[in-house]
């Protein structure tokens, strides 16, 4: 069975799934009709459509990939799953975790596969990573540390924008929470956070720390206010893991950085993580392997995000499953 994908919008993100080399791209919408055909004739799409409803009605579209703004994420994955169409939504799906359950109960309900498009999972990078600490490679894990940022974007930028849930934390944090979750193995016990607000009263910088089980601590930084960083670390009590590029991937380096300062570099191979990701996709649609970002793991990212911002509103550290 092949997957017949209609796009939910022209975003620009949407060009990393076209490039990927991988998916049958028969459909894409605008809420302006020339701007999806002029998109539909750029990238040899059959089909373009003038409203995302269209679309959304299209007989020979399967599943749906929404690029759409954060704050329309959850709202046009629950309309696209009600339409009978399988949904990768991307990233972050939602900053409320009640809003995530909810776009799931309808999944569920109709038998559909709803997945959050964090791409960087799906890189064997991130697997090799999780392998070298299980075997001891580090000693014991006692601390992780993220960071992705970027400089200042032009005004009007949509990750500017509050009402559209832009910030931060949203567009490149998120990848740094994932990150700390996964090498960590577990949920954090405890979240703090501190953010600097630009735009129309978004974060352009975040800081934040988290405690996991054992003793296992977090830090992160993240923001499109200053230097762009993009580096994933996991650091042990006998050595540390360093990613120079976990979240794109490009380079999938390892290194392997002992106490007496020697550096051993292991190279998982290079793939590309939307591929892999399309792959797992229509996997779990066929019902021949699990989604590898499922229900939970959406669920236990929104709590995250949510607690973070709520630690910088209440001034205190916060547990991601306080109510």
């Amino acid at each position: 069975m092949t997957l017949r994908w209609g796009l939910l919008s022209t975003a620009s993100i949407t060009g990393a799934l076209l490039s990927s080399g991988h998916g049958e791209y028969v459909a894409v919408a605008s809420r302006s009709a020339d701007r999806a055909e002029a998109f539909a004739r750029e990238h040899g799409i059959p089909r373009a459509h003038g409203s995302y409803e269209a679309l959304l009605a299209d007989p020979d579209v399967d599943a749906v990939y929404v690029p759409l703004p954060n704050s329309l994420h959850v709202e046009w994955s629950i309309k696209a799953l009600e339409a009978g169409k399988h949904v990768l939504c991307e990233k972050p799906m939602s900053r409320h975790p009640d809003d995530v359950e909810r776009a799931f109960d309808v999944a569920e309900r109709e038998g559909l596969v709803l997945m959050e498009a964090f791409m960087w999972r799906h890189h064997p990078q991130l697997a090799r990573t999780r392998e070298l600490i299980a075997a001891g490679t580090i000693g014991r894990l006692r601390v992780v540390r993220a960071a992705f940022s970027f400089p200042g974007r032009p005004d009007g930028d949509i990750r500017l924008q509050r009402e559209l849930e832009g910030g931060g934390l949203m567009d490149v944090g998120c990848y740094c929470i994932s990150g700390c979750r996964a090498i960590a193995g577990t949920e954090p016990e405890r979240v703090a956070g501190e953010q600097v607000l630009g735009g129309d009263g978004v974060d352009v910088a975040f800081a934040a720390m988290m405690r996991f089980p054992g003793d296992v601590l977090a830090t992160f930084d993240c923001g499109m206010s200053y230097a762009a960083r993009d580096e994933l670390e996991a650091v042990g009590d006998e050595g540390s893991l360093f990613l120079d590029d976990p979240w794109h991937g490009r380079s999938a380096e390892i290194e392997v950085r002992r106490p007496d300062g020697s550096v051993e570099r292991v190279e998982p191979g290079r793939v590309n993580s939307y591929a892999l990701e399309l792959q797992n996709f229509e996997a779990a649609v066929r019902g021949e392997a699990p989604p590898l970002l499922d229900r939970d793991d959406a669920v236990a990212q929104a709590r995250v995000i949510a607690a973070l911002y709520r630690s910088v509103d209440e001034g205190r550290p916060i547990d991601p499953h306080e109510r």
